[in-house]
């Protein structure tokens, strides 16, 4: 277990950028980015993740291999969404081929 203590000022920190990129998300979904709103979505989703998971589950302060347990988690979040969108992406081919 760490036994590091954060100040409070860090999680307000944390805590604003988090609702500062809510905000951010709820701007955005009222504008058509044509095919970069899926993009710009999961690079907010993904920086909101990696900020909660870094300070308030306190993976920034934990030893090497909570670090490598949690590299290892968004590796295997990478493969099964590039798996998932292989599967989706070429769903179309099998018709083109029966046709």
């Amino acid at each position: 277990m760490s036994e590091h203590i954060v100040p409070i000022r860090i999680y307000l920190i944390v805590f604003a950028a988090l609702m500062g990129l809510t905000a951010v998300t709820i701007f955005i979904s009222y504008h058509d980015l044509g095919p970069l709103n899926n993009v710009v979505a999961l690079t907010i989703a993904v920086t909101k993740a990696t900020l909660v998971i870094l300070y308030f589950m306190h993976v920034r302060y934990s030893p090497s291999l909570t670090k490598l347990v949690a590299a290892g988690s968004f590796l295997w979040l990478v493969i099964l969404l590039s798996l998932t969108m292989a599967d989706y992406i070429s769903r179309g081919w099998l018709s083109v081929v029966v046709k």
